[in-house]
C-alpha cells in the first residue's frame, strides 16, 4: 500500500514538475532559443542584429497571412511558420523596439482592407478562389512605410536579407545619393560619326528614375560629399585631384561600383575598327591590391555568343560572352535570380599576392577559356580568327566580384563591387529598341540593368545590411531517402528490365498467333495454337503481376524508412518521457525503501 502511495505521489510530483517547466519555458525563457538547423535559419546573423541596434525609435511590423484560407496548403503554411518565427526573433532581440502584429486578413474584414491599403498582393490561390495574403508592412514613428508585398518561397534563402532591408529602410528613409563618374555620352544627342540622334542610355535613365543622381566627369576635382554610392564607368584621364578624392572616399568606407574595361568596344570610334585598344585607366585598383590586367581580355569557347561575320555569315564570338545561371553566383543578393548577363572584351580580376582583401566572385567564365592580348583582339574584326587561334587554359576567370577588407598600412576599409567590363551597360548588349505609335520602347533581353540596380541598392544599405547574405533554405532533401531510392532501383531495375523483355516477347508471339488467318479473312486456329495462345495469355498475366510486385518492392524500403521516421517523430518522445518517469519513480521507491530499513534497524 505504501509503495502504491509513493509511486502515485512521485507521478503527481513529476507531472507538476513537467507543467511547471513548460510554464517557465513559455514565459521566463520565451526569448531563449536553441537553433540546431544546419544553416542557422532560425537565428539572426550579426549583420541583422547590427541593423536592429541602429533603431532609434520603435517600429511596427504587420505580418499578414491568410491562415484560414490556406487550409491544406502545407508547403505555404510551413514557409509562413518560418517567416513568423524569424520575425519573432527580430522582435525578441529588439527588446521593444520592434512591435510585431500577426494578422489573418479574412475576406471582407477590416484587416483585408488594411492589407490592401498597405499595397500587399492578394494571390487568388485560396479555397473557392479567395485572395491569399502573405506579406509584411512596416511603419515608423513618422509614418514612413515599407512593404514586402508577397513572400516568394523561391527566395527563401534571402528571407533574412529582405526583412533586414525593410527594417533598415524604416530607420533611414532618405533618398539614396548616387554619383556617376564617366565620360561616356550617357545623355544622348547627335552622333558625330553617323549624324543620327542617339537616345539617352537606358542604364542612365534607370538610375535617374530610382535614385538622386549626380553626374561628374574626369574634369571634376572631387567626389560630392553627400555621395552614398559612387559608380565609376570606364574611367580615363582622371586628374590627380579627382583620383585623390576617389581614394579618400574609398578608404573612408565609401561604397563603389566600378566598371573597368580592358577594351570598351562600344565606343563609336572602336566600333569602326582599326583604332586599337580602348582600355579604362584606374591606377587606384592596383594600389589597393586588386589585380586587373588591362592588357589582356578573356576568350571563352563555351560562353561565346553568335554574331554576324564580315562575310555575312553567323559565327560564335569567343570575346562576346553570355553568362548564364551556370556561371552567375546565385548565393549573393546582387546576382540572385539573374538568368543572363551579356558582356564583351572582359578582363580577369584577381587579388595581389599580399593583399588583405576578400574577393567573392559574382560572375566567372567557364574553364574552357583563354587570356588573349587586348591589342590583338581590338584589331581583329573576324570572330572566326579568335576561334582558329584559341587554346583553352583550363582555368575559370573571375570577371565580376565583391571586394571587401582593409588596404594599406592604415588598415582602411574598402567596399567595392568591381566588374571587369563596361560594354555590358551599352544598350545593344541588353535592350532591344522598338517604335510603338511614335514612342520608343526598350525591351530587355538580358539582366544587365538588373545587375546594376541590384548592386546600387545593396551598396546603398548599411555595412551591417551588406553583410547579410544567403542563409540557406528551411527545407532540405531527404538524403537517406534518395540513397535508398538509388539502391532500390539498382537492385530491382535489372529484374524489371528482364520481365519487360519477356513481356514484349510474349506479346509479340501472341500477336503472331492471333494474326494467322485463312482464306476469306476467317480466323483459323488449331487446338495446339489455341493452347499456345491461352498459355501466352496466362504468361502475360503472370509477368505483369510479377512486374507489379517488383515495382512494389521498389517503394517498400522507402515506406519502411518513412514509418521509422514517423515513429521517431511521434512516438519516441513520449516513450522516452515514460521511461524517464519510470526510472525516477524507481529511484524514489528505492530511496523510500532505504529510509524504511533505517527506521526498522534504528
Amino acid at each position: 500500500m505504501q509503495r502504491a502511495v509513493s509511486f502515485s505521489l512521485a507521478t503527481i510530483l513529476l507531472a507538476c514538475l513537467f507543467f511547471a517547466l513548460v510554464f517557465v519555458n513559455n514565459t521566463a525563457l520565451n526569448s531563449v532559443r536553441l537553433d540546431l538547423t544546419e544553416n542557422q535559419v532560425y537565428s539572426l546573423s550579426d549583420g541583422s542584429k547590427a541593423v536592429i541596434d541602429e533603431l532609434q525609435e520603435p517600429i511596427n511590423l504587420y505580418f499578414f497571412f491568410s491562415d484560414s484560407a490556406t487550409k491544406g496548403m502545407t508547403g505555404l503554411r510551413n514557409y509562413a511558420s518560418r517567416v513568423e518565427s524569424l520575425l519573432e526573433e527580430y522582435a525578441n532581440y529588439a527588446d521593444g523596439k520592434i512591435r510585431l502584429h500577426v494578422i489573418d486578413p479574412v475576406p471582407f474584414s477590416e484587416y483585408e482592407d488594411q492589407a490592401t491599403q498597405y499595397g500587399l498582393t492578394g494571390a487568388a490561390i485560396g479555397q473557392l478562389g479567395e485572395a491569399v495574403y502573405f506579406g509584411l508592412a512596416g511603419t515608423n514613428a513618422v509614418d514612413d512605410q515599407q512593404v514586402i508585398s508577397f513572400f516568394d518561397p523561391q527566395k527563401e534563402s534571402f528571407l533574412e536579407y529582405d526583412l533586414s532591408q525593410l527594417i533598415y529602410q524604416l530607420t533611414d528613409s532618405s533618398a539614396v545619393q548616387v554619383t556617376l563618374l564617366t565620360d561616356l555620352n550617357t545623355v544622348g544627342g547627335q552622333n558625330p560619326m553617323t549624324g543620327q540622334f542617339d537616345p539617352e542610355m537606358v542604364f542612365y535613365n534607370q538610375l535617374g528614375q530610382l535614385f538622386e543622381l549626380t553626374t561628374i566627369s574626369s574634369q571634376d576635382t572631387e567626389v560630392p560629399l553627400d555621395t552614398d554610392v559612387l559608380i565609376i564607368v570606364h574611367p580615363q584621364g582622371l586628374n590627380e585631384s579627382l583620383q585623390a578624392s576617389i581614394e579618400q572616399y574609398g578608404l573612408n568606407g565609401g561604397r563603389m561600383l566600378v566598371f573597368a574595361d580592358p577594351h570598351y568596344e562600344s565606343d563609336p570610334m572602336a566600333l569602326m575598327g582599326g583604332v586599337g585598344a580602348n582600355p579604362s585607366d584606374l591606377p587606384l585598383l592596383a594600389s589597393w591590391g586588386i589585380d586587373l590586367d588591362f592588357s589582356q581580355i578573356v576568350l571563352d569557347a563555351n560562353l561565346g555568343l553568335e554574331v554576324r561575320t564580315p562575310q555575312g555569315g553567323i559565327a560564335r564570338h569567343f570575346g562576346i560572352l553570355g553568362f548564364d545561371t551556370e556561371v552567375i553566383d546565385a548565393g549573393d543578393v546582387v546576382t540572385a535570380n539573374l538568368d543572363s548577363i551579356n558582356a564583351a572584351s572582359i578582363g580577369s580580376i584577381e587579388l595581389s599576392e599580399n593583399a588583405q582583401l576578400e574577393l567573392v566572385p559574382l560572375l566567372t567564365t567557364s574553364a574552357n577559356s583563354q587570356l588573349h592580348e587586348t591589342a590583338t583582339y581590338a584589331m581583329t574584326q573576324d570572330p572566326q580568327e579568335h576561334a582558329r587561334n584559341f587554346a583553352a587554359e583550363d582555368k575559370e576567370h573571375v570577371v565580376a566580384a565583391r571586394i571587401t577588407g582593409v588596404s594599406g598600412t592604415d588598415l582602411a576599409k574598402l567596399n567595392i563591387l568591381l566588374v571587369a567590363d563596361a560594354d555590358l551597360l551599352a544598350d545593344r548588349f541588353w535592350v532591344q529598341q522598338s517604335n510603338f505609335f511614335g514612342q520608343t520602347i526598350f525591351t530587355p533581353f538580358a539582366n544587365n540593368g538588373d545587375l546594376l540596380i541590384n548592386a546600387v541598392e545593396n551598396l546603398a544599405g548599411s555595412d551591417a545590411l551588406i553583410s547579410v547574405r544567403s542563409r540557406g533554405t528551411f527545407s532540405r532533401p531527404f538524403e537517406r531517402v534518395e540513397a535508398l531510392e538509388v539502391a532500390a532501383e539498382a537492385k530491382f531495375r535489372a529484374q524489371e528490365e528482364r520481365l519487360q523483355q519477356q513481356l514484349a516477347d510474349t506479346e509479340a508471339q501472341l500477336a503472331q498467333l492471333q494474326s494467322q488467318q485463312g482464306d476469306g479473312g476467317a480466323l483459323v486456329v488449331t487446338e495446339e495454337q489455341q493452347a499456345a495462345i491461352d498459355e501466352f495469355i496466362e504468361q502475360r498475366i503472370a509477368i505483369r503481376k510479377e512486374l507489379r510486385d517488383v515495382r512494389f518492392q521498389l517503394d517498400r524500403d522507402i515506406d519502411k524508412l518513412g514509418n521509422w521516421l514517423k515513429f521517431v517523430n511521434v512516438a519516441a518522445a513520449p516513450v522516452l518521457l515514460a521511461l524517464l518517469l519510470y526510472f525516477l519513480a524507481a529511484i524514489l521507491r528505492a530511496g523510500s525503501a532505504r529510509r524504511s530499513i533505517r527506521k526498522v534497524v534504528g
